[in-house]
């Protein structure tokens, strides 16, 4: 079919495209060397501190399982230096693949609980999306999120810490952690504080759970965008209200398969939501946890699915509209991936 790629002219195309990522957690951005230098730091975290007991550690049986394993990583960061190292370490992965953005998920409550000061944890994201910036030319944003699991009392100090710090570059307020036994509407006066104060409204759902979840994320909390959203795949109305309203999902198809979600990419429903005019964005969640690269996301899709090159830009055009960048910025890099198809007219056959 005209505009299919394959192999090595699909991934350089893929790399080619100016890249926005939306869904990102700060802690699961770590790369294995990175987690292995904090695990040996502090070994009573009980994080492994070799690096094939590291790769074992990172094969997750199922949700619960991946969630105990990212919360010991969590346990491994103390101060500002560790964040300004995720933070940094992020930023040049990211540049590798000619992703320009990303909004990047921090959950304040965690690290606070664990110990970290405060004024750590925000120096270390300033001087880190500082670097980003200067360094290797990314720009970062922050959401920050409530760990549902720690329930109410979570959702109340994460945004009073969020509202009162309100460092530069946060956009957003989002939720994360376990979706079942935690319903999202016990959580909606802090989206309502946090919605009234400017910051957008992205929680996950739908990542484990159903179309009743992504309903409640909408209803109760006011989403604007969500995080995975794929359980919203069984419920035609829902599709069609997701696409009509145009609330964007942040789409993690590896991680999906990671956790057991879904068997393999082909057995994910994106294409589902992409027939239905789902505005589809393509992200990584927790990247080294689970294998996982941006570009790659692109190429796992585009191959299983068959996209045109016209196809694929359009997901990278989609993340530039969810995005929460001025619109100038948007403009900028939506410009930039039009002319990616136009350097080879045959892409657009």
């Amino acid at each position: 079919m005209p505009g299919i790629l394959t192999g090595t002219a699909l991934r350089a195309f893929v790399h080619a495209l100016p890249k926005v990522e939306l869904h990102v957690h700060l802690v699961g951005s770590a790369s294995l060397p990175t987690v292995l230098e904090l695990a040996r730091r502090r070994p009573s975290a009980g994080v492994p501190t070799e690096p094939s007991e590291l790769a074992e550690f990172f094969t997750f049986r199922d949700f619960p399982h991946f969630l105990r394993n990212y919360l010991a990583v969590t346990s491994l960061v103390r101060d500002a230096r560790d964040i300004h190292t995720l933070v940094t370490g992020l930023a040049a992965d990211l540049a590798a693949q000619n992703a320009r953005y990303a909004e990047v998920t921090v959950t304040p409550y965690n690290h606070v609980l664990d110990g970290m000061p405060s004024d750590d944890l925000l120096t270390g994201l300033a001087t880190g999306r500082a670097a980003a910036r200067a360094d290797h030319g990314v720009e970062l944003a922050w959401c920050f999120d409530i760990p549902g699991e720690k329930g109410v009392v979570a959702g109340r100090e994460t945004v009073v810490f969020a509202l009162r710090e309100r460092p530069e570059g946060l956009v957003s307020f989002g939720l994360g952690g376990p979706e079942v036994g935690v319903g999202r509407a016990q959580f909606a006066p802090f989206f309502t504080a946090a919605r009234e104060a400017g910051l957008h409204s992205v929680p996950h759902a739908g990542e484990t759970t159903g179309p009743a979840t992504v309903w409640s994320a909408v209803h109760d909390l006011g989403a604007e965008r969500i995080g995975h959203g794929v359980g919203a795949h069984t419920d035609p109305a829902l599709l069609e209200y997701l696409a009509v309203q145009r609330i964007p999902l942040e789409v993690c198809p590896t991680s999906n398969v990671r956790t057991g979600q879904f068997a393999s990419i082909a057995a994910h429903p994106v294409r589902r939501l992409l027939d239905h005019g789902v505005l589809v964005t393509l992200n990584t969640d927790d990247p080294p946890m689970f294998g996982a690269t941006l570009d790659g996301e692109y190429v796992a899709v585009a191959e299983t699915l068959r996209l045109t090159a016209a196809e694929i830009a359009l997901l990278a055009k989609n993340a530039v509209e969810a995005a929460f960048l001025p619109s100038a910025d948007k403009t900028a890099l939506t410009a930039e991936i039009e002319e990616i198809l136009l350097q080879d007219p045959e892409l657009l056959a």
